[in-house]
């Protein structure tokens, strides 16, 4: 059995590490990994044992003869690690602790006999991200603004000064009872609402719920969601205001030019109305000012989705919004951007300035009436799993938050078990 020695980060890490991240790769069968503990992650003790069992799978089946390879990190401050050989009649063991409120990140990799990291045909390397957490409620999230209120009335009243005008054109539908429109909203800001709305053809005035989505960092043009304009008002906006439609080659222009790094410049980001978020956020409310001024909705039915970037964008729906009824978000990024002054393991966030508060996910969730599920993984890093915690205990509303073993930002292992806390007054 492994066992972590519950000492703090050494030199003796970095070989690890080295193993880990080798460049060096042999291409076989269809590798992947199982994971799990021996009780439900999200509900272990300080200083309690926790017990991760892994297995490494070929074409679906145990292996044995390859290289693993493990690391133990978490909220703790504390990094150590070590290796093993796979064995098809017995799984690698970790056993580990956390002794604070947080997150024990464990990772394991493989590698062939001659030290070649393993890749499947994909080109994907398989591994093992997964975790475990102790006091989930007890995680201290970082402050927010004093001002955070009076901040947003300022926000709103700059968004309320510029009318709500928009530009529908029709627009190409794959089914013939649903119409589309390319539609451009006027907007605070340097840029407008950019999205395509789906609706069901002749529908009656206030019949419809309605839908609005949002995307994931990155730049594209938006969906056409007609699935969901069968029965309902569907928008679904890009993130930037941008053309909607355009070739691959236009918004990879983009993305090199104008775009590059969006979010991510610090000069901007000391000051709450010159971040990227600014102009976004007040996108995200003129979509939702839009939609509830169409004629078909029903005025009480409106629901916000999207992952990552998408679920940053609808928890600020949720929060500034209360017209929303329900908020489904799904590994929400930018959830309690200042958790890592705490010295618990960070995400791919940007460098912290107070700025970022007024911006940060967990703070808006205090301000949230809907009804709310979040979706995150117990291996994510880009969006960690104490800032999902966060997130969760600051909704007063009711709520559910689901986390799977074995999930990080863009994988998700296969047959990977969920688990979920939920508020008493939540219901499925």
């Amino acid at each position: 059995m492994q066992h972590t020695s519950r000492r703090s980060v050494s030199a003796s890490i970095f070989p690890l590490l080295a193993l880990m991240l080798s460049a060096a790769i042999a291409y076989a069968g269809t590798f992947t990994f199982t994971g799990v503990t021996d009780k439900n992650p999200m509900t272990y003790t300080a200083g309690e044992k926790m017990v991760f069992t892994v297995q490494l799978l070929e074409d679906g089946k145990p292996v044995s003869g390859k290289k693993l390879t493990w690391l133990r990190r978490g909220d703790d401050g504390k990094t150590n690690g070590g290796t093993a050989v796979s064995s098809a009649d017995e799984p690698l063991t970790i056993t580990t602790s956390i002794d604070i409120p947080g997150f024990v990140h464990i990772i394991v990799t493989a590698s062939d006999e001659n030290g070649k990291r393993l890749m499947n045909a994909d080109k994907q390397a398989p591994g093992f991200d997964g975790g475990a957490g102790v006091a989930l409620d007890k995680i201290e999230g970082w402050p927010e603004p004093a001002d955070f209120d009076v901040f947003w009335a300022k926000q709103k009243a700059k968004l309320a000064a510029v009318l709500v005008r928009a530009d529908m054109v029709p627009s190409t539908s794959d089914k013939p009872e649903v119409e589309v429109f390319d539609v451009k909203v006027d907007c605070p800001g340097k840029m407008p609402v950019s999205g395509y709305l789906c609706k069901p053809k002749n529908a009656a005035a206030k019949s419809l719920p309605a839908r609005v989505s949002f995307h994931g960092y990155g730049v594209s043009s938006a969906n056409k969601n007609t699935w969901a304009g069968v029965n309902s008002i569907a928008f679904d906006i890009n993130a930037h205001g941008i053309i909607n439609g355009q070739s691959k080659d236009y918004y990879q222009n983009l993305r090199d030019t104008t775009l590059k790094g969006y979010a991510w410049n610090d000069e901007e980001n000391k000051d709450p109305e010159t971040a990227y978020f600014n102009g976004m956020f007040f996108r995200v409310l003129r979509a939702l000012e839009f939609v509830k001024s169409l004629p078909e909705w029903d005025g009480k039915t409106l629901i916000v989705s999207g992952g990552s970037q998408g679920g940053l964008q609808c928890l600020i729906a949720a929060g500034l919004d209360p017209d929303v009824s329900r908020c489904d978000a799904s590994i929400p990024w930018c959830c309690d951007l200042g958790g890592r002054n705490r010295n618990r393991l960070s995400g791919w966030f940007m460098k912290w300035t107070d700025a970022l508060g007024y911006y940060d996910a967990a703070n808006h969730a205090k301000r949230i009436k809907c009804k709310t599920y979040i979706y995150a993984g117990l291996g994510d890093y880009t969006c960690p799993p104490s800032t999902e915690a966060v997130l969760y205990y600051n909704i007063t509303a009711p709520k559910k938050l689901e986390f799977q073993q074995g999930r990080t930002h863009g994988y998700t292992m296969p047959g990977g078990a969920k688990y979920s806390i939920k508020s008493d007054d939540w219901t499925d």
